[in-house]
C-alpha cells in the first residue's frame, strides 16, 4: 500500500515538473497565445449569447494565473504567484458559498494585481536573452493581449467603485458577464480604432482610455525596436 501511494506521489511530482518546465519554454508562448486568444475574442461571444456562466469564466482566469507559478524559477517569484493564486481562488470559493459577506471589489482587485504580475512574468521570459523565434513574436502579442484584459479588469474596478464607466449602447450588470464589454471598449481604446458606440462615462475611465491609447501607440514601437536590434545582435554574433 505505501509503494503505490510512493509510485503515486512520484507520478504526481513527474506530472508537476514537466508542466513547470513547459510554461519556461518558447513553446509555451504559443499555448498561452491560444488561450487568450479564446478569452478576448471567443469567450466574450458565448458570454453575450448566454452559453456559459460566472463559474466557466473565473476557470479561465484561474488557469491563467494557475499557469503564472510555473513562469518562473525564482523561488521568490513562485511563491508570490502562489500567494496570489491561492488568495485569488479562495476569494472565488467565497463568492460561490453561502458566506453572507462578498469580497467582490476585492477579488477583482486582486485579480488586477495577479494580471501585472503575470505580464511581469511574460516580459522577463520574453527578453530573458537575445533569442529572436517565431515564439518570442508570438509572446510580444500574448503581452498584448494581457493588457488589453488587464484594462478591462480596471475598468470594472472603476464601476464597481463609483457606479459608472462606460457611456453609450452597453448595459452594465455588475456580474462576470460584463467582461464582454469591458474587453471591448479596452481593444478599441488600445487599437485607438475609436467606433463611437461606446465613450468613458467619467474622468477614470478617460484617462484608462487615454493610458490604454498611448500603450497600444507605443507598445508596439518599443517591441519591433527591441527584437529587431536583438536579430542585430544575433547577427553580428
Amino acid at each position: 500500500m505505501d509503494d503505490l501511494k510512493r509510485e503515486k506521489e512520484k507520478h504526481v511530482k513527474t506530472a508537476m515538473y514537466s508542466f513547470k518546465n513547459f510554461w519556461m519554454t518558447d513553446s509555451s508562448f504559443s499555448v498561452l497565445f491560444v488561450i487568450l486568444v479564446f478569452t478576448v475574442f471567443v469567450l466574450p461571444i458565448l458570454i453575450v449569447y448566454g452559453h456559459i456562466g460566472s463559474v466557466f469564466i473565473s476557470s479561465v482566469f484561474l488557469f491563467l494565473f494557475f499557469t503564472g507559478i510555473f513562469s518562473s524559477k525564482e523561488p521568490v517569484l513562485v511563491i508570490l504567484t502562489a500567494i496570489l493564486f491561492t488568495a485569488q481562488l479562495s476569494l472565488r470559493l467565497v463568492r460561490y458559498s453561502d458566506f453572507d459577506y462578498d469580497f467582490y471589489l476585492w477579488e477583482r482587485l486582486l485579480g488586477v494585481v495577479n494580471m501585472l504580475v503575470f505580464i511581469g512574468l511574460n516580459v522577463k521570459q520574453l527578453f530573458r536573452n537575445d533569442r529572436i523565434t517565431a515564439h518570442r513574436v508570438i509572446g510580444a502579442i500574448n503581452v498584448y493581449l494581457l493588457m488589453a484584459i488587464l484594462g478591462a479588469f480596471v475598468f470594472e474596478i472603476i464601476y464597481i467603485y463609483t457606479g459608472s464607466v462606460i457611456g453609450g449602447k452597453i448595459d452594465l450588470m455588475g456580474m462576470d458577464e460584463d467582461f464582454s464589454s469591458y474587453i471591448y471598449f479596452s481593444m478599441v481604446s488600445m487599437t485607438t480604432v475609436g467606433f463611437g458606440e461606446m465613450y468613458p462615462a467619467q474622468i477614470m475611465a478617460k484617462m484608462l482610455s487615454v493610458l490604454l491609447a498611448m500603450i497600444g501607440i507605443l507598445y508596439p514601437t518599443v517591441i519591433i525596436a527591441r527584437l529587431v536590434s536583438g536579430s542585430n545582435i544575433l547577427k553580428n554574433e
